[in-house]
């Protein structure tokens, strides 16, 4: 889980979670040129983030080994894997928080060793946990925001109200965050990772601790910042729902990964969906199957067991050559929890109960 300290209640001093940006006014550093692009700046080809040979060690313990990834500009790209697999580490290598025990990072062309000050300024980032300041109201939040980011004065307005907007919180710009819904404060702090218009947003376990319901609106709005904004979505989780929201997934287990594609992709090296049956006869029914088909089932106390390509078009046929009643047919397409087992010998539902990494 990434941490931060909790942002401060304005007049008081303060850091900004990834590093805090001059002020209005303040002279640029070596590491924070005057020229720091902005999102509606061309970058041609260049990647919104690539990484090579990334490892992360501490005594004792290797996080991360040998990770390399390059994601496109307005891509969703998420980290799937179970707690301690090494995925808020690797987040944290590239949002500057640690830095790697070897390997490169570039974020929108920028260096993490040599340029982390442009790095931050082309990067949000929504920590698992809250770091918003609840006794501000979401537009004095944002506004607290714009000052660490030395954004212009005769844009915050308008700029304020559109992330409000983007985000849903019009309604709610003046109440005090302490009143919001778990859901409301992720939403704002979207708002927040997105206002000085980054060129990647991180997302550290977005949806943690929300409901179904919220998790699925907050999805809803995280889409139009990609969509709006041409931002490009970095998170992790352990959700199978929300990681076939993403247009690429790496699955990552013991600091490597170790299958990356879209889901479609990942759950193709499957092949088979699973058609589960429930008959009059199994043994009899299996014993067909096999004669008439050439397709093998596996008989359990609740039915049998076949796998075929395309089960929906496949589920008439094999009934209809069958010579024994069909009480039941359930049709199951492979899912990524299923990739996960395939390709790490368990599943990520059984690894993740214990709550986010």
């Amino acid at each position: 889980m990434l941490r931060s300290k909790r942002q401060p209640t304005a007049g008081r001093a303060s850091a900004d979670p990834v590093g805090t940006p001059p002020r209005a006014g303040a002279p640029a550093t070596d590491s924070m040129a005057t020229d720091a692009p902005t999102a509606g700046a061309p970058i041609g080809d260049v990647p919104a983030i690539r990484a090579t040979g990334l490892h992360k060690s501490y005594p004792g313990v290797a996080a991360v080994r040998g990770i390399d990834v390059t994601i496109a500009q307005g891509e969703t790209f998420g980290f799937l894997g179970p707690n301690g697999a090494g995925k808020t580490t690797t987040i944290a290598m590239l949002c500057t928080l640690t830095r790697p025990t070897a390997g490169r990072i570039e974020i929108a062309g920028h260096d993490t060793r040599t340029a982390p000050g442009l790095v931050r300024r082309s990067i949000g980032l929504v920590f698992q946990e809250s770091t918003l300041d609840g006794d501000l109201t979401a537009a004095e939040n944002l506004r607290f925001h714009a000052d660490l980011y030395a954004m212009p004065r005769a844009e915050l307005a308008a700029r304020v109200d559109a992330m409000l907007d983007l985000t849903g919180l019009t309604a709610s710009r003046d109440r005090l965050v302490r009143t919001f819904s778990g859901g409301m404060r992720r939403r704002l702090e979207i708002a927040r990772g997105v206002l000085h218009r980054p060129r990647v947003l991180f997302l550290d376990e977005p949806t943690a601790s929300l409901d179904p319901q919220s998790r699925a609106l907050l999805w809803d709005h995280l889409e139009d910042v990609r969509d709006r904004e041409g931002t490009t979505l970095f998170l992790t989780t352990h959700y199978l729902e929300e990681a076939e929201r993403c247009n690429r997934i790496a699955i990552i287990d013991d600091g490597r990964i170790i299958a990356e594609g879209s889901p479609a992709q990942l759950k193709s090296v499957l092949g088979a969906d699973r058609v589960d049956l429930r008959t009059g006869d199994d043994e009899k029914a299996a014993a067909t199957l096999l004669d008439r088909f050439g397709i093998e089932a596996v008989v359990g106390p609740h039915g049998l067991r076949v796998h075929t390509e395309d089960g929906a078009l496949a589920v008439p046929r094999l009934c209809a050559g069958l010579d024994v009643p069909v009480y039941e047919v359930t049709v199951t397409r492979p899912s990524l929890d299923d990739v996960f087992l395939h390709h790490t010998g368990h599943r990520i539902r059984d690894e993740s109960k214990g709550g986010a990494s």
